[in-house]
């Protein structure tokens, strides 16, 4: 009996474990989303959660494969214009030592690219290529970072670029900019190394500063990809946010560097297969991986900063005509009220803290409210519509519910369909009576929604 007891206890305590990894399963991948609580803990499993969906996403794993393409076109541009600028400077060689040294595990592919550099150099100053290889050059270069700032933009929901002519003055200042920190970087390296050998001992040196170097490589990465994520959309990046993803981010291509420069030990065999092209497969392997995590580093930035976008992410989606509308017109009597009592204006953001609208599903809303002239935005700094206060568009006071149910009701376009109201007028007749039914008889005041 004791036996049988003790197999039902264990029996029971297993199901209980298996039931509670079961829901804390469910928790973190789905109902998580539905927290409204803003702990450390929910956040950190958030991110988490938006990370790795974010890995698995098909749009950024097209768009890293897109930025792949585009790398690849723009690689003899690049170092055709930095080799063109450090060839002024008799610093061509130390470019090549500085860049084999930031890519180690692409020493091939970069040994190949010089070659095609110097060819291309060649001919440029021969004249052959002065006129049509410059636009070219400058083409391939201003679209590569074209299509980073949109991916960046189109993770951070922001609608407007950058001006054409700042992207040219922009992207150029940086492609001038970047032999010369190269060059900087490097005779800073052998300065701070001759006066640490004149100060300290020289096998504390040996020991000591391979190590130095490595972590201000690591601490350099995490900088770098910190200022991509806050300079790059254009919109305003918190330094918080930018700076947490820009040290994760930093960290995975660190580890994802050394995977490469160790691994390739081992995929001998690939020279079998490809010959002298082995370093391809390798290479195109190494930078969709790296555009990857670059896209998921800037989406764990914007997610960092605007958590809230995601809660009930799949309900917004999935939202039915009838609760939109009720939403609607809450909003809409919040905003109006808020006016007739000549309270500070409410925002989208605003919105979303203290009424707890999910933000995804307050932009869409105030966007057709505004659209259907009922409110405006107020003028303020910064690009970002979400922070603009907002105000009602027409007299509220006088604003039922069936007039702004109508307006809403009726905005957008109809009536293109070719011979739909000959084939269907019943339908048609209908669907008015229904409309006509429901504002006449909607004629309380919209204000009178919300409570003083």
């Amino acid at each position: 009996m004791e036996n049988k007891s003790s197999d039902i206890n264990r029996g029971s305590w297993f199901v209980r474990l298996v039931q509670r990894a079961t829901n804390l399963w469910l928790y973190c991948s789905q109902d998580v989303w539905n927290d409204n609580s803003k702990s450390v803990k929910v956040n950190i499993i958030k991110t988490v959660n938006l990370s790795v969906r974010s890995f698995l996403d098909q749009d950024l794993q097209s768009r890293a494969c897109a930025m792949t393409y585009r790398t690849i076109l723009a690689i003899v541009p690049a170092l055709a214009l930095l080799f063109a600028i450090g060839r002024g400077f008799g610093l061509q060689n130390t470019l090549q030592e500085e860049l084999i040294k930031y890519f180690p595990s692409q020493q091939t592919v970069l040994t190949q690219s010089f070659q095609f550099v110097d060819s291309y150099l060649n001919e440029a100053s021969g004249g052959l290529f002065v006129g049509i290889g410059i636009v070219f050059l400058l083409w391939t270069l201003i679209s590569l970072l074209s299509s980073v700032e949109d991916s960046f933009n189109t993770i951070w929901q922001v609608l407007k670029g950058r001006q054409i002519w700042r992207k040219v003055t922009d992207y150029l200042a940086i492609f001038i900019l970047l032999p010369v920190l190269m060059i900087c970087a490097a005779g800073l390296q052998l300065m701070m190394t001759t006066s640490l050998k004149t100060l300290l001992p020289y096998d504390f040196i040996d020991s000591a500063l391979p190590v130095i170097f490595d972590c201000l490589s690591v601490v350099l990465t995490w900088v770098f990809f910190a200022g991509s994520y806050m300079l790059i959309p254009n919109t305003k990046v918190k330094p918080g946010p930018a700076l947490i993803s820009g040290v994760v981010v930093g960290t995975a291509y660190q580890i994802l560097q050394w995977l490469f420069v160790s691994g390739q030990m081992y995929v001998a065999k690939y020279n079998a297969i490809y010959g002298s092209f082995s370093f391809l497969p390798l290479m195109l392997i190494w930078l969709q991986l790296v555009w990857l995590i670059t896209l998921i580093g800037a989406v764990m930035c914007y997610a960092s900063q605007n958590i809230s976008e995601f809660n009930f992410g799949d309900k917004v989606k999935n939202i039915s005509m009838d609760y939109k509308m009720q939403v609607t017109l809450v909003v809409m009597a919040i905003i109006s009220r808020k006016f007739v009592d000549g309270e500070k204006p409410v925002s989208v953001a605003e919105l979303s803290q203290e009424y707890g609208i999910p933000i995804n599903m307050a932009k869409p809303i105030i966007d057709r409210l505004n659209r259907s002239g009922l409110i405006n935005y107020i003028q303020s700094n910064g690009d970002d519509l979400t922070t603009h206060p907002l105000q009602p568009a027409l007299d509220v006071s006088k604003l039922t519910v069936g007039e702004a149910f109508e307006r809403i009701y009726n905005h957008g376009d109809a009536g293109f369909i070719p011979d739909f109201t000959t084939h269907y007028p019943q339908i048609i007749s209908i669907s008015a009576r229904i409309k006509d039914y429901i504002c006449r008889n909607s004629q309380s005041l919209l204000i009178d929604i919300i409570n003083k």
